[in-house]
């Protein structure tokens, strides 16, 4: 018995692109397949996977093209994903040398590198998982980007509003991304008549 098919309680294969995700997913050792399409957007791919996970009960091993990129670090800060990438050349001639015609009706790139994984297991290698102290640093960056998007949406706001109705502060500051600037209000008025 392939030693994948017991560590894993799902088996998928993704395609990845910059808007949407087509993915295949066999569950277990039963050979029925479920296809679906993710948008690329970390609560999209949190909320399929975290659904994915309860429904399976179990660690889920995951193989597409890439062995970097946005998705490749969203799937591995789970515990209970671990990725095996395949090289986009390998998968073409996996393509190719399975469905030489190219017809329309061929399998989607995602459920080829499932098959891949699932008949050729030794030539696919998981990527080396992430350590809890790794995927914990991961999860503080993305926090500081959604915080640092935050500063610069409401900046971006408070100017809108400055251009439509009080114009002047924006000539008289030239970081708009500061406390000062946000903070320029609260001033005296006999020191913003001065200013």
């Amino acid at each position: 018995m392939n030693d994948m098919k017991v560590k894993f309680a799902a088996y998928v294969g993704l395609d990845w692109a910059d808007k949407k995700h087509d993915v295949c997913v066999q569950v277990g050792e039963v050979d029925e397949r479920h296809y679906y399409v993710i948008e690329h957007t970390p609560a999209a791919i949190e909320q399929w996977l975290v659904d994915l996970h309860k429904q399976v009960k179990g660690n889920i091993a995951v193989v597409l093209e890439l062995n970097k990129g946005p998705i490749v670090y969203a799937l591995q800060k789970y515990s209970f994903v671990t990725v095996f990438p395949i090289h986009g050349l390998t998968l073409a001639r996996y393509r190719q040398a399975m469905f030489p015609s190219g017809a329309k009706d061929d399998p989607s790139d995602a459920e080829l590198a499932l098959d891949m994984m699932m008949h050729y297991p030794k030539q696919v290698k998981p990527l080396k998982p992430n350590s809890d102290e790794t995927r914990m640093l991961n999860h503080l960056v993305e926090q500081r980007r959604s915080l640092i998007d935050d500063k610069r949406r409401n900046a971006n706001r408070l100017i809108s509003a400055l251009k439509q109705y009080y114009p002047q502060p924006l000539d008289w500051f030239s970081h708009r991304d500061t406390q000062m600037f946000c903070d320029f209000h609260l001033l005296p008025g006999e020191l913003l008549q001065n200013f």
